[in-house]
C-alpha cells in the first residue's frame, strides 16, 4: 500500500497542469493520496474537482472568512479502490471524519459509535467555541482504515511577530495531541501525513540559526517523537537519519529551488504496534514491521536542471507546479478487512457534486422566471432618468403619424425614408441607421435641451460606455495639438468627416424649428453643444493616419527615454555586478510601501558564489505609510 502527501498550493491549478484530476491522481500510482491547501470552498465543489473514476474522496473546506481566509487552506484525501461498496480493500476507509474535534462529524464512527456532533474523547476540557475555531479552517480529514487511523493535516502558519496566529497554532497542536493520545489509549495505530509547517531540526532547514531549535513548535514536534518521551516515529528520518538538504518546500518568490534552498515541513509520522502475533516482543512496531520506504518525490519540483532559464528576479520565469514536493511511504503486510461501504463523508454524497434531482414544478418555475426576466430586459431597453419616452416602443420602423408625443411635431420624430443619419445633439456623436435596420422609434426630451432625437438604443449605450470607461493610452499624454477646431472642444480627440455632419437648417422633409431651437443650435460657446455646419473642416483618412503615425512615434521615443532613465537608476549588486531587482515592503510598519533593491539571482547557500549575494539597498522613494 502506498500513501502520498502533497501540498498542491491550489487544487485547480494542479488539475489544469495535468489536464484532469484523474491524470493528476494516476501520476502518483498510490492507493491513498492526501492533498493540502486545496483552496476550495464547499459551495464551489464540482465533480471535475473532487471526483475521479476509481477513487473515493473525502474533503474538508474552510468555514471561516476571518482575516481574508475565504477559500483558504482545505484538505482532501483520495482513496484508490476497485469498488466503493462491499469492499475488503484497506484503502477504502470504514469511517471518515471532517476535522478532529468531533463537532463536524456526521456518522463517522471513529472509535466512539455513531453519535454526530459530540466532542471527541479527550477533548472535554476545551470549550466548544475554541474547538470549532480550530476545525473551522478546513485543516484536517480523518479516515479510519481499520488497521490504522490516517490524519491528513495542514498545519497553521505563524510568523514570529503575529501573536494571534502563534496562539492559534499552539492551540491547534495542543488539541490535536489530545486527540492522538486518546486514540493511542484505545489501542489504535495512527499515521499522520501532511504539511505541518514545522521544520523540526537544523537538518531540515537551510537557515538554521543559533536559536533555531529553541522554537516552541520545534520543541513540541520533537517531544512527540520516540526517544523524547513521545510515541511517534518521523518515518523519513527513521529511513534516512543523516540525509541533508532533503527539503520539501521552497519560497515562491526567490527562485530558491534552483539551489535547493528550502525546508522539510511535509511529514509522515506513525505510532502504534505492529500487526504480528508477537507484537509484544522488543523491536516490533508498526514502523519497523510494516513500513518499507519513505522518500521525497523530487520529480514534482517546479525547477528542473536544464529545463528552465536561470531565475532573474522572477520577472520572466514562471515555474509550473506547487512550491512543495510530495512525500510518500510504502506499507507492507496489511491483510484485507471485512466488507464495508464508503463512509457518508465521501464526496459522492455531497449535493454540490452529485446534484439535486429536479421536479416538474421547479422546471416550470424556472421557465416562468426566465420569461419574466426576458420581459424585463425588453422593457428596460430604453433610457430612463430625466428622459421622457414616447409611445412608439416596437422594435421596428413605423409611420411617423402613428407616433404620439404631446408638444412635439411628428416630422421630428420618425422618418419614412429608407435611410436615416442622426446626430446626438447633447454629445456631438453621430448615430447612423441603415436600410433594413430594426431601430426603436423613440422620442426623448432631455433635461436642459429642446432637441428631439431618434436613436438606436444599443448604439447609444455602447458609445456612452466607451466615452466614460475607455482607458487613456500613453500617446494621449504626449499629444502636441488637436485635430479638431471651429467649435469642437479642444480636449476631445474626435475626427470628423464631412459626410457625418448634418446641416440642420436644410432638412427639406422636416418642418422648421422654433426660434428657441434655432437659437440653441447656433450657440457655439456652450461646452456641451457643437455648431452643426457643413463648412466644418473635413479630414480624410490619409491625414488621420499621418497624424496617428506621428503620435505613435512621439510616444515610442518618450517611452524609450523613460525606460532608459529607469534602467540607469537601477543599482548593480556588489557580488555579481548585475542589475538588481526592485521590491516593495508589503509588511505593515514604518517602511510599508517603501521600495528597495536586492540581488536578482536565486536564493541559495552563502557558500555558493552563483547564488544570491545578499545585496540590499533602499530606493530613494519614501514610505507610503498608512
Amino acid at each position: 500500500m502506498k500513501i502520498v502527501t502533497y501540498n498542491v498550493n491550489g487544487l485547480r491549478p494542479r488539475i489544469s497542469q495535468y489536464g484532469s484530476l484523474l491524470k493528476l491522481l494516476d501520476s502518483f500510482d498510490a492507493d491513498v493520496i492526501c492533498f493540502q491547501e486545496t483552496k476550495l470552498r464547499r459551495q464551489e465543489l464540482t465533480s471535475d474537482l473532487v471526483m475521479a473514476d476509481g477513487y473515493e474522496s473525502f474533503l474538508s473546506c474552510t468555514r471561516t472568512s476571518q482575516r481574508g481566509r475565504t477559500g483558504y487552506s482545505g484538505v482532501a484525501t483520495f482513496c484508490r479502490v476497485k469498488s466503493a461498496f462491499s469492499s475488503t480493500e484497506v484503502a477504502l476507509p470504514v469511517a471518515a471524519e471532517e476535522g478532529f474535534t468531533g463537532l463536524l462529524v456526521e456518522n463517522s464512527g471513529l472509535g466512539r459509535g455513531e453519535t454526530p456532533s459530540v466532542v471527541a474523547p479527550g477533548l472535554e476540557e476545551f470549550e466548544k467555541d475554541e474547538l470549532l475555531k480550530v476545525d473551522g479552517e478546513g485543516r484536517c480529514v480523518m479516515t479510519d482504515h481499520s488497521h490504522f487511523v490516517l490524519f491528513n493535516l495542514y498545519g497553521p502558519r505563524a510568523v514570529s511577530d503575529d501573536s494571534e496566529r502563534i496562539e492559534f497554532k499552539l492551540k491547534f497542536f495542543n488539541i490535536l495531541q489530545k486527540r492522538w493520545e486518546s486514540l493511542l489509549h484505545q489501542g489504535r495505530r495512527i499515521i499522520i501525513v501532511g504539511d505541518l509547517n514545522i521544520a523540526p531540526t537544523s537538518l531540515d532547514c537551510c537557515e538554521a540559526g543559533p536559536d533555531f531549535e529553541n522554537n516552541e513548535f520545534r520543541r513540541w514536534f520533537r517531544s512527540m517523537l520516540v526517544g523524547n518521551g513521545g510515541a511517534f516515529f518521523d518515518v523519513f528520518r527513521a529511513k534516512h537519519p543523516e540525509r541533508r538538504e532533503a527539503y520539501t518546500c521552497w519560497p515562491q518568490n526567490t527562485g530558491a529551488e534552483e539551489f535547493n534552498y528550502g525546508t522539510r515541513i511535509d511529514h509522515i509520522l506513525c505510532a502504534g504496534s505492529c500487526l504480528h502475533q508477537e507484537q509484544g516482543e522488543q523491536g516490533h512496531s508498526f514502523v519497523t514491521c510494516h513500513i518499507e520506504e519513505c522518500d521525497i518525490l523530487t520529480q514534482y519540483k517546479r525547477w528542473k536542471p536544464g529545463n528552465t532559464l536561470r531565475w532573474k528576479g522572477g520577472q520572466r520565469l514562471k515555474l509550473e507546479g506547487s512550491d512543495h514536493a510530495p512525500v510518500y511511504t510504502s506499507l507492507l503486510q496489511l491483510p484485507s478487512i471485512p466488507k464495508h461501504n464508503t463512509p457518508s463523508l465521501s464526496a459522492r454524497y455531497v449535493p454540490m457534486v452529485y446534484g439535486i434531482q429536479q421536479t416538474l414544478v421547479s422546471a416550470f418555475t424556472r421557465r416562468q422566471v426566465a420569461n419574466e426576466i426576458k420581459s424585463d430586459e425588453v422593457s428596460n431597453q430604453f433610457p430612463d432618468g430625466d428622459t421622457t419616452i414616447g409611445s412608439c416602443t416596437d422594435r421596428e420602423k413605423r409611420p411617423f403619424n402613428l407616433c404620439d408625443v404631446p408638444g412635439v411635431a411628428h416630422g421630428s420624430l420618425c422618418s419614412s425614408s429608407s435611410q436615416e443619419i442622426e446626430v446626438n445633439i447633447s454629445t456631438g456623436d453621430k448615430i447612423r441607421g441603415g436600410p433594413g435596420d430594426k431601430v426603436a422609434c423613440i422620442t426623448s426630451i432631455t433635461s436642459g435641451s429642446n432637441y428631439s432625437r431618434t436613436t438606436s438604443n444599443s448604439e447609444t449605450k455602447k458609445k456612452a460606455k466607451k466615452n466614460q470607461r475607455s482607458q487613456l493610452t500613453i500617446m494621449s499624454f504626449f499629444q502636441k495639438s488637436s485635430i479638431l477646431s471651429n467649435g469642437v472642444d479642444n480636449g476631445t480627440d474626435r475626427s470628423t468627416n464631412q459626410e457625418d455632419i448634418i446641416e440642420t437648417t436644410d432638412q427639406s422633409n422636416d418642418p422648421p424649428m422654433g426660434d428657441n431651437q434655432s437659437q440653441n443650435l447656433s450657440q457655439s460657446d456652450s461646452p456641451q453643444r457643437y455648431e452643426l455646419n457643413s463648412s466644418a473642416p473635413a479630414w480624410n483618412q490619409d491625414e488621420v493616419n499621418t497624424y496617428s503615425s506621428e503620435k505613435n512615434t512621439v510616444a515610442l521615443v518618450e517611452w524609450q527615454r523613460i525606460q532608459q532613465m529607469m534602467q540607469n537608476s537601477i543599482p548593480l549588486c556588489r557580488g555579481h555586478k548585475e542589475p538588481c531587482v526592485a521590491r516593495v515592503v508589503k509588511k505593515q510598519g514604518p517602511n510599508f510601501g517603501r521600495r528597495f533593491y536586492v540581488c536578482a539571482r536565486a536564493e541559495g547557500p552563502a557558500s555558493n558564489a552563483e547564488a544570491n549575494c545578499g545585496y540590499f539597498k533602499w530606493a530613494a522613494s519614501k514610505s507610503r505609510g498608512k
